[in-house]
């Protein structure tokens, strides 16, 4: 009897990719759940033998979901699937009953040796004189998740983009030893006049620095932005160790070494998923000691078409905040849906 199996991700993609790296004989066998409720609902009805679960979700998160089934005393073998990869994310699933941690992207290998370590599933041995080739379909979707190509696009960015934010946090934690927390990327089609209107902080009174970097590729352009805000500077400079932690000179170097990190892990990781080298422009700051709408105002001109990726990065404990835009030019959405859907199949 094949065991039955749970996958838990918010992102279509994300679950495709998931049950591809199963065994090929279990991928038929394998249920879904776009949240953590669903799954909390489907598990109280019957428990399954495994639990392939994302950490980052809206409603209820992964954390949550491993805080119900302990509460609640029910026992599941749970993976946990992130792109969250901070050695203290790691570290709190552990701690609340996870029994593995894998980096999205699941590499198949390692989903086969975590199911025959646990004696779920152990691949049959090859045989040479067979000349019958194993089922690679995976499972069908509903088609009310397909059918929308708008939304499809969107939810795929999204997926790419939360690994690669994984990829920054991860390297902003390791070098400060901190915790970033994990927003759920925002993705959305917009004018550029209209970016100021979309951003999460475009209503906040607060002042803002920002610096933009832009960045070209084979067939795709854009610009990543990070917008700092003013009253965020002098603890993090703190923890930068500056020797000096007040005044212009420090704000720019401190908006300087943040884009350093976060632009770079960030475009890197989005480049490594999607097969694409990505150049760098020397970084511009954009302004300092301002509203959001201000600094936003040099796209006012402009009536192309932005895909834009919105994520607000917050240090735990810490009175941090910042958002980080990329915004992909209207010429670079060809290649996006072609690399994004070949990625998908």
């Amino acid at each position: 009897m094949l065991p039955d199996i749970l996958i838990c991700d918010d992102s279509e993609m994300a679950r495709k990719q998931m049950a591809r790296a199963l065994p090929a004989a279990l991928r038929h066998q394998v249920s879904f759940c776009r949240n953590g409720s669903e799954a909390l609902a489907r598990i109280r009805h019957s428990v399954p033998d495994m639990l392939f679960l994302d950490l980052n979700m809206p409603d209820l998160d992964g954390y949550e979901v491993l805080e119900h089934l302990r509460s609640e005393q029910i026992e599941l073998l749970t993976i946990v699937v992130s792109g969250d990869i901070q050695p203290q994310a790691k570290a709190r699933v552990f701690s609340l009953g996870a029994v593995a941690f894998l980096n999205k992207p699941t590499a198949p290998e390692k989903v086969a040796k975590l199911l025959a370590q646990y004696g779920i599933y152990c691949e049959p041995e090859k045989s040479s004189l067979s000349g019958s080739q194993p089922e690679t379909n995976t499972p069908s979707y509903p088609a009310s998740i397909n059918s929308d190509p708008q939304l499809l696009l969107n939810d795929y960015l999204r997926e790419i983009a939360n690994v690669a934010m994984g990829r920054s946090s991860d390297l902003l934690a390791r070098l400060l030893g901190i915790f970033v927390r994990q927003p759920i990327p925002k993705v959305a089609f917009i004018a550029s006049s209209e970016l100021h209107m979309t951003i999460a902080a475009a209503d906040d009174e607060a002042h803002y620095s920002a610096v933009c970097q832009g960045f070209t590729g084979a067939g795709v352009a854009g610009e990543a932005m990070l917008l700092f805000a003013d009253s965020s500077f002098r603890e993090m400079a703190e923890m930068l160790h500056y020797d000096n932690l007040d005044g212009p000179a420090v704000n720019v170097e401190v908006l300087m070494d943040m884009s350093s990190i976060l632009f770079g892990a960030f475009l890197k990781g989005i480049g490594d998923q999607m097969d694409l080298r990505l150049g760098l422009s020397h970084p511009t700051v954009l302004g300092q000691h301002r509203q959001i709408n201000e600094l936003l105002d040099h796209h006012r001109n402009h009536e192309q078409q932005l895909l834009c990726i919105e994520i607000a990065y917050a240090i735990e404990n810490r009175n941090i905040q910042c958002d980080m835009l990329v915004l992909f030019t209207e010429d670079s959405l060809p290649f996006l849906q072609q690399r994004l859907q070949y990625l998908a199949e």
